[in-house]
């Protein structure tokens, strides 16, 4: 916290905001549904590719938002296992797009403590593309700030399936019976060792969760902008954080409010209407 507070220019909405928020409950784990890339470039009237690429920026953003604020993990759905049915060109753009971020940004994640994760199933996405992740993950592996988790080729039913497969190869191994409890399946998922999500953000308006991390949100608290991914800045973060901490998280139990109904998802700028969900759904 005290990182984003000196980086934040003086008078700034930024560090207006910034001070308005309790340090003691920054979410320790953020998740972010990274919606509208091609809707941004149509209403520029440039193709979608271009959206794609400006989206990197604002990965850019919360990655070092994040850093600042002192969360200790960011994880980004970046490609859903159903993103293949898209254009090739466009998958291709995308693959691309992604070796060129870690190439370009590999030095700063190094210098800023972060560590580079990747949950999916990794060893169906093109073999170049493995080869710069592989290496990318080795050289932050010994990073002990930020955890970064990329969400690639990733399904959150694919996950619970996997770690049901897991687990059963695990049992046939030993030769004897596993007996599964909440906290013994989750040493099988993609995630194992992380804290579950405590605020889910999903930019371009959609309400939906659109298969992502299915186990882990269970009680994450969500919070949706209208803004598109590429206009997604550290003031959106910000303002997703302070609506977060002004919730009260009960878990099932009932309100020390006076009232025990369901809160409703946190949305920004609500009165603009919704639109068409772009990747990752």
């Amino acid at each position: 916290m005290k990182h984003f507070l000196e980086w934040a220019r003086p008078g700034s909405p930024e560090l207006e905001l910034a001070n308005r928020l309790d340090p003691e409950r920054i979410p320790r784990h953020i998740a972010v549904i990274m919606d509208g890339n091609g809707r941004w470039a149509q209403k520029r009237f440039l193709p979608r590719a271009a959206g794609h690429r400006a989206g990197v920026e604002a990965v850019r953003a919360s990655i070092e938002g994040c850093r600042r604020l002192g969360v200790e993990a960011l994880t980004l759905y970046a490609f859903s296992v159903e993103n293949w049915k898209r254009p090739k060109d466009e998958v291709n753009t995308l693959w691309g797009l992604l070796r060129r971020y870690l190439r370009q940004e590999l030095d700063s994640l190094i210098s800023n403590g972060v560590q580079l994760r990747v949950i999916g199933r990794i060893d169906e996405l093109p073999l170049d593309v493995q080869d710069e992740l592989d290496d990318a993950i080795a050289k932050t592996a010994g990073n002990h700030g930020l955890i970064l988790n990329v969400a690639l080729n990733y399904g959150g039913r694919s996950e619970i399936v996997d770690a049901v497969n897991a687990a059963i190869a695990s049992a046939k191994a030993s030769a004897g019976e596993v007996r599964l409890d909440e906290d013994a399946f989750e040493k099988y998922l993609y995630t194992a060792g992380l804290p579950d999500p405590d605020l889910l953000i999903r930019t371009s308006g959609e309400v939906r969760v659109s298969n992502f991390l299915l186990w882990q949100i269970a009680y994450t608290e969500i919070w949706v902008t209208q803004k598109f991914w590429p206009d997604f800045r550290e003031i959106d973060l910000l303002e997703a954080i302070l609506d977060f901490q002004g919730r009260e998280r009960r878990f099932g139990g009932l309100s020390q409010r006076g009232s025990d109904e369901p809160a409703l998802v946190g949305v920004a700028d609500a009165s603009r209407p919704a639109v068409q969900p772009d990747f990752p759904e």
